[in-house]
């Protein structure tokens, strides 16, 4: 043995403790322990040759960290994982809403998976295996989403402006970019997820509002010089009332409008609208809720979907807007 490899295999020593812990992490559960043969079996295969003792001290050590080895005792005495970072029902949502995404890729999607599969052992991420599907959703094509948003997070933490192109849409392997391909300068503000797609929040200085900006279809994200403008009109934003008032992030003149619902539609406008949407009752079959939404197409689309159990009965200009929206539609039937 020469004296590198005499030196990887000091090294491993003293590595012992991090070595056993990553077995344990790794191979084990409540439904799978390992005896202490199968541990030091284990330990030399990567080379480390131990003792029992050196073994249960590194365990106490690994406790003392913090590390939840628990035993079991049956007609042997097995070891392992109890309690982890992520209990198994938590991983198995992470995974639902990876694939949920649609701002993520496929690749994308089946690599994060794999790495969030980490956090268990291998024999329950075998079960998270059957449940992933992923093949044949809906995904974006655009793999640059990671780049992006970690391009996003820097400027705001740095309290810079960004510039990019924006895509129009993706066809036939063709990008198409609105304003024929034109340079956008905005401040960004916040990232926030709605309609199962991920968009900046920023400041248009060309016209002093903030407005919203999917993050898959910006490209070439550049740091500015330029500092932040905006904070005075962000700093006015309630993101919790933000994303309710906004519709698959529209944007819109804000308006305060008042819908009759039938009553069985209560719990779908809690769920648009939150708790404190002031409600009054008409009659036992509806009722009227009052909130300040942005007038917008999806708006009156959402309207729309409710199959005629919704209304709006002030103001009196939305009504009329919304009643001319509908004999456009007519009219094309």
């Amino acid at each position: 043995m020469n004296g590198t490899e005499l030196k990887l295999t000091a090294g491993k020593r003293k590595a012992k403790p991090l070595f056993l812990m990553r077995i344990l992490l790794e191979e084990t559960d409540e439904a799978h322990p390992l005896t202490m043969e199968q541990i030091l079996a284990r330990l030399n295969l990567i080379g480390i040759e131990a003792e029992r003792k050196s073994v249960y001290q590194d365990m106490a050590l690994l406790r003392a960290f913090g590390l939840d080895i628990c035993t079991r005792i049956d007609t042997t005495t097995g070891y392992f994982i109890g309690q982890r970072e992520f209990e198994l029902p938590e991983v198995k949502l992470l995974i639902d809403t990876v694939q949920a995404s649609r701002f993520l890729t496929e690749r994308k999607s089946r690599a994060l998976i794999q790495k969030i599969g980490k956090l268990c052992s291998v024999h329950e991420a075998k079960s998270l295996g059957r449940q992933v599907h992923v093949t044949g959703r809906i995904k974006n094509m655009n793999e640059s989403i990671y780049f992006n948003v970690d391009a996003l997070h820097n400027a705001i933490a740095r309290d810079r402006q960004v510039s990019f192109r924006y895509i129009q849409h993706i066809l036939a392997g063709k990008k198409h970019y609105r304003r024929n391909g034109e340079i956008y300068s905005v401040s960004p503000f916040a990232l926030t997820c709605d309609s199962e797609n991920y968009y900046l929040i920023a400041y248009d200085a060309a016209t002093c509002r903030l407005k919203h900006y999917r993050v898959d279809k910006m490209e070439s994200i550049d740091l500015c010089d330029a500092k932040r403008e905006g904070k005075a009109q962000f700093a006015q934003v309630d993101m919790a009332r933000h994303n309710s008032r906004n519709f698959s992030m529209y944007g819109g003149e804000q308006r305060q409008v008042s819908i009759r619902f039938s009553a069985h539609l209560l719990g779908t406008v809690i769920d648009k609208f939150g708790t404190g949407v002031p409600i009054e009752r008409v009659g036992d079959t509806h009722f009227i809720a009052r909130a300040r939404v942005a007038i917008s197409p999806p708006f009156f689309g959402w309207l729309f979907s409710l199959d005629g159990d919704a209304v709006v009965t002030e103001p009196s200009d939305i009504a009329d807007l919304m009643r001319k929206r509908l004999a456009q539609a007519a009219a094309l039937y």
